[in-house]
């Protein structure tokens, strides 16, 4: 569809030039550099803006998807229609308070489990090297080593698709197993309170460094990926299914099986969106064939075939 331009006029009242980018790759805005074009790619740098957004995305009756860092991602390869909104570099403020961290929706996860570990505050050294942001952490409730995201978010501020502000408490938030409210719901997560304990700076400081060694051995970090491609089937590792399938470094086209750690999938080089598609259904074929397990993707896949 085309963006009806007295959209991007009102948009243009209130948003820089860079802040609002037609036809824009997404390939540019993921890391596993993969995507078609986004129709309107918009980044918001507050509240406000982001209400403002939305109240005219419904005025013009747009469809509309919200991103983190484009970590967890894959945009197929005709992009996304309508109105995408980047919660990346202008809202990623970070301050601390005492015992609580508050963060812009933008701000990554190792900048955030940085500031904790600076102030001596622990509960946050699992996010050392989650390639995320704090927004996309909460609408996965994401996890790594002996934590998760669910543990420490305690507020969480967000737009609703009416353009008003709405106050999530912790027990409002219904984080799972990758999961939040928010993948229901469709809100725009802007701001998260973050409570945290005091600890010893030189102890936490020795945890992250472990867990940034684990990840570096063991992880394609050199390659861009969308993290783990799949969710970890009860009773099992995914990665050591896939690998005891033998299937390490079976590619199509140019999406490949890590050949470092089989939980991945790589751009190997010009993959497309449809090569990485197609080679998750061989491998989920194959492991549900030798196994008998079915696995299950915790990529989260967005736009038009």
């Amino acid at each position: 569809m085309k963006i009806d331009m007295r959209f991007i006029e009102a948009c243009q009242e209130f948003l820089k030039p860079e802040q609002l980018l037609c036809d824009e790759p997404m390939s540019k805005h993921t890391t596993f550099e993969i995507g078609g074009p986004a129709d309107c790619l918009i980044f918001p740098a507050s509240l406000a803006e982001v209400q403002q957004v939305l109240k005219l995305v419904r005025v013009y009756e747009l469809p509309l998807t919200i991103l983190g860092n484009g970590s967890n991602l894959l945009v197929r390869d005709k992009g996304i229609r309508g109105v995408v909104l980047d919660f990346s570099a202008p809202m990623s403020a970070i301050r601390c308070e005492g015992t609580r961290i508050i963060a812009g929706a933008g701000a990554l996860l190792k900048d955030v489990s940085e500031c904790a570990a600076a102030n001596a505050l622990t509960g946050l050294e699992y996010a050392c090297g989650i390639p995320g942001s704090v927004g996309g952490a909460i609408f996965m409730n994401a996890g790594a080593y002996d934590g998760e995201t669910k543990n420490v978010a305690d507020v969480v501020r967000a737009v609703t698709l009416n353009g008003e502000i709405r106050t999530y408490q912790r027990d409002e938030l219904e984080l799972g197993y990758r999961h939040s409210i928010f993948q229901t719901n469709g809100e725009a997560i802007c701001e998260v309170e973050l409570q945290l304990q005091p600890g010893n700076e030189a102890e936490i400081r020795a945890k992250i460094a472990d867990y940034t060694h684990r990840r570096e051995s063991k992880q394609p970090l050199e390659m861009p990926s969308a993290g783990s491609t799949f969710k970890r089937p009860e009773g099992y590792f995914a990665g050591t299914l896939i690998d005891q399938t033998g299937l390490k470094g079976l590619k199509v086209g140019g999406a490949q099986v890590s050949t470092k750690h089989a939980g991945f999938v790589v751009n190997a080089g010009g993959a497309t969106a449809a090569d990485v598609v197609n080679l998750i259904h061989e491998v989920q074929r194959q492991v549900k064939a030798k196994h008998g397990v079915e696995l299950h993707p915790e990529v989260r896949m967005i736009g038009e075939k």
